[in-house]
């Protein structure tokens, strides 16, 4: 159907136009106030490496976990420690005439492997800070390779909005062209104006987004602030799936296994140490006694020894026991939760892997072909603006699927290195 210009509408046409023209004012209007344009950047592009060099270097939960290790070099330091001589005196009578006076020097001996127990625990607790150190790394090193990945999806968005804006646009000022040459009505440009205000909203979100994706990425990567543009990466640089067999194989060696595995060491360190407190250390004292009755000096010598009558430290052996029972049970609990966390990161790394291909092969290249067919129809007049809009809109949330399934597969890939403890592939 055609129209002859001057083009005449319908009251109610009329007041549609009017009612669609003041939604399109609205929307333009808020997206003024919203859209926050960044201004150009100087600063150099910033790569994964780049990020995740300055996150090592940068940011305290490394920094932390570090200082845990270096106070269980001094645990160690202080378990080889021997314990501490006594020096006494002691006075018999206050007469001057038949007083007198001994000075001794006591040393406890340390029996039933105590030291060799205490250093065995300190050790054990140095493996364990250290898996701790280890485990520490691996989650700054996903986490950090996760906010690169979604600042790059964050910008691949932000581009695509804008693509999507100047579509929109187009498409305006072909619908204006056809309004004006009699060949539309002009509820069709009123469409378009909505749809262009549409877009434009959708940019505004997604630059926001980014900026925040940004910001995320820049509080991983430490207190001093790393100047730097555009994020540079291969988005659609798939990681490959890994073997299932070689996983489990891996799995053994991951932090957090090791972690647990050091706790189990450390509980059975600890046991053994209160198990060799059940012995007493006797005390040996050696000194010189003046009497002054005599004007003769006396060699002195003793031995004490505790009697574990009231006291023979069994509460402390129990605890320490149970301790290390349930450390050896969190290990299998451990072990059983990260096997099924593997198989599922696994399992999600397949199949988003499948989809984006999926998607990249065949579902895009047939929503932008229909896309392509429905402009050139609509500039021909064998289509009407809803069907542009309609695949413009498919298009647009087939290339959002494919951006999202893109960031799965790196996710699941990154949610298996830090279950690994590997580190992350630029």
């Amino acid at each position: 159907m055609t129209f002859s210009p001057p083009y005449r509408c319908h009251r109610p046409i009329a007041v549609l136009r009017h009612t669609l023209l003041f939604t399109c004012m609205a929307l333009a209007s808020m997206v003024g106030m919203a859209q926050e344009i960044p201004p150009p950047t100087t600063a150099p592009p910033l790569t994964l490496d780049m990020a995740l060099t300055q996150a090592l270097n940068q940011h305290p939960r490394l920094r932390a976990a570090q200082r845990g290790l270096e106070a269980s070099e001094g645990a160690m330091v202080q378990s080889r420690a021997r314990p501490n001589p006594e020096l006494a005196y002691s006075q018999e009578d206050t007469r001057s005439s038949t007083r007198s006076s001994t000075v001794q020097w006591n040393q406890t001996l340390e029996v039933g492997g105590k030291r060799a127990a205490r250093m065995r625990a300190a050790e054990k607790g140095r493996d364990l800070s250290q898996s701790e150190l280890d485990a520490a790394r691996a989650n700054l090193l996903a986490d950090v390779r996760m906010a690169f990945l979604g600042l790059l999806t964050a910008q691949q968005r932000s581009a695509l909005a804008a693509q999507t804006l100047d579509i929109a646009r187009n498409a305006r000022e072909a619908a204006a062209k056809r309004v004006v040459a009699g060949k539309a009505a002009p509820l069709e440009e009123n469409r378009a104006r909505v749809a262009e205000a549409g877009a434009q909203l959708e940019q505004s979100q997604a630059q926001a987004n980014q900026r925040v994706a940004r910001k995320q990425l820049q509080s991983l990567m430490g207190e001093t602030p790393l100047a730097f543009g555009e994020a540079q990466g291969a988005l659609d640089a798939l990681p490959a799936v890994p073997d299932s067999q070689t996983l489990e194989q891996q799995l053994e060696q991951s932090p957090a296994l090791q972690q647990a595995r050091a706790t189990v060491e450390q509980s059975r360190a600890t046991a053994d140490l209160e198990r060799a407190k059940r012995l007493p250390d006797p005390t040996v004292s050696l000194g010189v006694k003046r009497a002054q009755d005599t004007a003769r000096n006396q060699l002195v010598f003793g031995v004490s020894i505790p009697l574990p009558l009231l006291d023979s430290n069994r509460g402390n052996q129990l605890q320490a026991l149970r301790l290390a029972d349930q450390a050896e049970e969190q290990l299998q609990a451990t072990r059983l939760e990260l096997q099924a966390q593997l198989y599922a990161a696994r399992q999600a790394l397949e199949a988003s892997r499948q989809q984006a291909a999926l998607l990249s092969t065949q579902v895009l290249p047939t929503a932008q072909a229909a896309y392509e067919a429905a402009s050139k129809g609509f500039a021909l007049g064998k289509f009407g603006y809803l069907d542009v809009l309609d695949a413009q809109r498919s298009w647009f949330d087939v290339r959002t699927q494919y951006l999202d399934q893109l960031l799965a597969t790196h996710r699941a890939a990154a949610d298996i290195d830090r279950l690994l403890g590997n580190a992350p592939h630029p």
